[in-house]
Order: structure tokens, then sequence, then C-alpha cells
């Protein structure tokens, strides 16, 4: 091997060993600092910034920009004729739907869900459900009254409500977030979301976390022969609505 390879060698050896004098304890430093940047978030903690938690329960609150979610004001008619509005609620835990009556896929579903719920705690007085129609040129307070009947809704503050048309929308999809629309190409000519929101006694729509930390925001309305059931036979979802409903009736 000549000596002018041994240089080369030993000039390289040397630049390694500057290397570790000098950027090694810099590299240790910054990761016991903290600054170094990870590729992998996933274990990042989750951003609390879309709920906050009342202290005294452990039914989280749904937050918009920061600022606990709450029903916006609303006004329409009843299976009775009489006018409702969200200052008819407050006060009352209760359940918020959107369905029609000439639903024939998801709504009966929902429905039935909801007198099942609605017989759980029969006789409170701070229970209620609002329900609201996505199709109020055919449902009328005599159609909602006659669709009452048929259903067994007795609760004095279920109000099935009818009204103006774009009005119920902008409450459903921006109110609540729960999406209603037409659409010509699927039957009956609407479509809307299954879910239902549970709002407790001052106006608030609160739900309980997930496994992960995550709001659950609403509870599914609709119930299909494949979900699993609980130990006493009844469907987890309707069974987490009873659990969570009796919780708010006690703050």
């Amino acid at each position: 091997m000549s000596k002018k390879a041994n240089y080369s060698y030993v000039g390289i050896a040397f630049v390694i060993l500057i290397f570790g004098i000098w950027f090694v304890p810099r590299i240790v430093d910054r990761i016991t600092k903290g600054d170094t940047v990870r590729n992998d978030t996933r274990s990042e903690p989750i951003s609390k910034t879309n709920f906050s938690k009342d202290e005294s329960s452990d039914l989280v609150f749904i937050n918009i920009n920061g600022t606990p979610k709450k029903v916006p004001a609303f006004s329409f008619t009843n299976q009775h004729g009489a006018t409702i509005t969200e200052q008819d609620y407050l006060g009352k835990v209760y359940l918020v739907e959107f369905f029609f009556t000439t639903c024939p896929t998801i709504c009966p579903r929902m429905n039935k869900n909801l007198v099942q719920i609605q017989n759980k705690f029969e006789g409170i007085e701070d229970f209620g459900v609002a329900s609201f129609t996505i199709m109020p040129k055919v449902d009328t307070p005599e159609v909602l009254k006659a669709y009452a009947e048929e259903y067994g809704i007795t609760n004095p503050n279920w109000n099935l409500m009818t009204g103006d048309q774009d009005a119920i929308f902008e409450l459903a999809n921006i109110g609540f977030n729960i999406y209603v629309g037409e659409d010509e190409t699927v039957e009956a000519g609407f479509e809307h979301s299954g879910n239902f929101a549970l709002i407790d006694k001052n106006g608030f729509i609160r739900s309980r976390q997930d496994d992960f930390g995550n709001p659950k925001i609403f509870y599914s309305g609709i119930i299909s022969e494949e979900e699993k059931v609980d130990e006493d036979g009844q469907k987890e979802e309707i069974s987490m609505l009873k659990t969570d409903i009796a919780k708010l009736l006690k703050e």
C-alpha cells in the first residue's frame, strides 16, 4: 500500500473524529431538550379545541371555534298547532332528529327507537324530543298528529314540528350539522342523516367520548341487524343514549 493511500485513510479518520467531537454532543443536547421533529405524529396528543369537559360529568360539550355549541333559535308549529321554540326546551334534556312521515327507509327505525327511549323515561317531566320534518309541504300538523298516534308518541314534551323548509334545512345543516337535503335520485326525493343530537338542560349539545378520547358528537338512531348488542340484548347505541340521558337529568 502506498504512503499516499495511508495519508488518505488518516485524513478520513481525522474528519470522522472531528465530526464526533463537534456534532454528537449537540444532537444529544437537542434530543434532551425535546427540539427534534418526529415524522410520525400519530402519538401526538389529540387537540382539545373541538370539545370541552364538564368536570361534574363525563359527557363533553361540543365546541365550535372554542365556544360550546348551543341550540340555535327556532320557531315552528307542532302536531297540535302550537308554536314551539328552543325556549320551550330549556330546563329539559332532549333529543333532536330530522325526519319525514313518508320516509320509506330509516325514519321508521329512528322513531321506534325514540319511542323505546320515551318509554324508558316515562313520567320524567324534564325529558323530551324535538322532531323536525324535512318535508313540511306534506307534513302538516294534522299529518304529524296522526303519525304521533300511529307510533305511540305520548310524551307531552315530544314535539313533531313543521314550518318553512328552508328554515328547517338551515337548522339541520348549519344549526346542528346534521345533514338533510333533496335528491331526486333517491327514494321519496329526500335524504338525511339518521343521527340524534343530545341536548342538556341549558341548550348545549353534549356527547360521550370514544375509546380514543374523541367526542362522539351524535348518536346513531338507526339499528341494523348486524349491529352489536350489549349484555341485556339492547342495541348498544340506544343503550348508550339511555345512560347518557340519565346522566344529564342528574346535572
